[in-house]
């Protein structure tokens, strides 16, 4: 018998793995009130808002996945928001910008989360705007005991809240200190925007339909976005180390929608993976998977092992290679040539017994790659300012939550709320939150394929996943973490689909990944053969690694992965399960 942390939850009503427990029991309480799989992701994500402030919020984004008990076939909802109008080059120029800040309102994108909650709700969901929402306005009006890294966070922050950030001083430093772990927390603000939005759109009739579309045409065009458009034009202090204005105005608020698109698929060891497109960066683990297949048998790869993880994290950078040489929004990405069986065996050649400290795209159909001048050697960065550091100059940090759903008649769902963390931006008085930074994703540069261009999605690292087998859907499954995103995910793949493993064994499973390629995050770092492993993997696979010539980083035993998942097994079981590390993830179901 192996041991693992927790059990995998097993049941036959409905599963819920996200990574707040107060989040996943109160889509659970949706569940047993008779809403669906899609009620309960949208319960979660706005709990999330208010229980995980400095991992997501209202003036994020969100990607997720969904299949339905009608139809199967999986889709993406878009909730990533745009650049707004005058996010161009030459404005980020003219300030004397080489790269887009990682903090502050020049930074931000459009909003998206909300929407695209709203949008879900509107066309799968099944029960009233109000009982979706009464969790989230009750914590944040009543109160949640918050979790420790809330208070650490805002304490990294403090002297950037005090200096330059006041409104957000005034929300996170009530008595003029971080606030502290398990104190009830309140945020009035957002309670009273939720509840003002909930009663616009009631004031609309009884139809639920009607209602949702009220309360998304209110946050695009109502008190929000005027509440956005005003606060967003004051100037206040990024990761540059001066003070901008925003760019995000009320007519960019009313000309964004969540949407639904296709998504990205491969079939791998009996299964079909399905992503994002590759405006995110989900297909990069589409091609990992494609690589990892003409390596041979993935069962066959031992996990445990030097050997296991130096060609893992051989595979990975050549998938993030490609990633930063054609991935992008409305770019012309080769993706059937990326996924296919000769590119990927042309890649697999590449792979040899030591390290690579190389960014190497491959030439997709004859192309040749450009890549941002951070990439090839031509870019100076300043190592002392670089993610992970939160400094009063305005350099901060910020990560991610996720939520599955599985629900008793066949929906399911996978999503990754993120964006609008508490020190991403200044905090918007009146309604309680802040804006994100997501544009620092875009490059200052012209003709790359994440280029930064008015309308276009920054290629986002969040990066749901749904896997089918036989056309059903039967895992979600995704992590907070980044970069990092996709390559925990393979690890978990690996070990569930084609290592047998359940998904706790799986997500307890020790983790690692490699930043040998340009960050996703201000100021987009590159680490040449950089590895990073938790220490349980040992001293042997570590020193093995070095002799390889990986540049390791020993982490915590216990800190890096942050998986969800949940499934439907073989029988039609239900399970579900949920990472221990940070003591905050929690799957419930029965």
């Amino acid at each position: 018998m192996t041991f693992t942390t927790r059990p995998t939850l097993r049941g036959t009503f409905g599963m819920v793995s996200s990574t707040h427990w107060l989040a996943s029991q109160s889509a659970m309480r949706v569940l047993e009130l008779g809403g669906n799989a899609f009620d309960a992701a949208a319960t979660a994500g706005f709990v999330l808002h208010v229980v995980e402030p400095h991992l997501n919020g209202p003036g994020g984004e969100v990607p997720a996945i969904v299949a339905t008990a009608a139809d199967p076939t999986p889709r993406v909802l878009c909730g990533q928001g745009v650049a707004p109008a005058g996010a161009t080059i030459e404005h980020f120029r003219s300030l004397g910008l080489d790269l887009i800040p990682g903090s502050g309102p020049l930074a931000a994108a459009v909003p998206g989360a909300v929407d695209a909650w709203l949008l879900l709700l509107r066309d799968h969901g099944s029960l009233p705007l109000r009982t979706v929402l009464e969790p989230a306005i009750g914590y944040a009006r009543n109160g949640h005991p918050l979790v420790g890294r809330v208070g650490d966070t805002v304490a990294n922050v403090q002297e950037l809240f005090t200096d330059h950030w006041p409104t957000s001083a005034a929300l996170w430093l009530q008595g003029g200190r971080p606030p502290r772990e398990n104190t009830l927390f309140r945020n009035t603000a957002y309670a009273d925007t939720l509840e003002r939005l909930l009663i616009t759109a009631e004031g609309a009739g009884p139809d639920r339909v009607v209602q949702l579309e009220r309360a998304r045409r209110t946050w695009r065009e109502g008190f929000i976005a005027e509440a956005v458009d005003r606060f967003s034009r004051l100037p206040h202090r990024d990761s540059s180390g001066s003070d901008h204005a925003g760019l995000v105005t009320g007519a960019d608020m009313a000309a964004y929608q969540a949407s639904w698109e296709e998504p990205a698929t491969y079939d791998w060891h009996g299964h079909t993976v399905a992503k994002t497109g590759p405006w995110g960066q989900g297909p990069a683990l589409l091609q990992s998977l494609a690589v990892l297949a003409e390596l041979g048998d993935p069962a066959d790869l031992d996990l445990t092992s030097a050997a296991g993880v130096h060609t893992t994290v051989e595979v990975m950078k050549l998938s993030f290679a490609d990633r930063e040489a054609w991935y992008g929004d409305g770019a012309d990405v080769p993706l059937k040539t990326l996924l296919s069986p000769a590119y990927a065996a042309q890649r697999a050649a590449l792979i040899g017994a030591s390290a690579s400290t190389e960014l190497r795209p491959g030439t997709p159909d004859g192309r040749v790659a450009i890549l941002p001048s951070v990439a090839t050697g031509n870019y100076e960065l300043d190592a002392t300012t670089g993610e992970p550091t939160v400094s009063k100059e305005g350099v901060t940090k910020g990560d991610t939550c996720h939520v599955d759903v599985i629900d008793q008649w066949g929906n399911v769902i996978s999503a990754t709320p993120s964006g609008g963390w508490l020190q991403s931006s200044p905090t918007i008085p009146e309604l309680g939150f802040c804006l994100g930074s997501r544009l620092q994703m875009f490059w200052l540069e012209e003709g790359l394929p994440s280029s930064l261009v008015p309308g276009r999605r920054p290629r986002t690292t969040l990066t749901p996943t749904l896997i089918l087998r036989d056309g059903a859907p039967v895992l979600a499954c995704g992590s907070p973490g980044g970069d990092q995103q996709d390559q925990w995910q393979l690890l978990f793949l690996l070990r569930h689909l084609a290592g047998g493993q359940d998904l706790q064994q799986a997500i307890d499973a020790p983790a690692w990944h490699t930043t040998s390629f340009p960050s996703s995050f201000y100021p987009r770092a590159t680490e040449p053969g950089g590895l990073t492993m938790e220490s349980r993997l040992g001293s042997a696979v570590r020193d093995e690694l070095v002799r390889r010539g990986h540049a390791v980083t020993e982490a915590g035993p216990w800190s890096l992965g942050r998986l969800c998942a949940v499934s439907r097994e073989a029988d039609g079981v239900l399970a579900a399960a949920a990472n221990p590390r940070g003591m905050q993830g929690y799957a419930v179901g029965r």
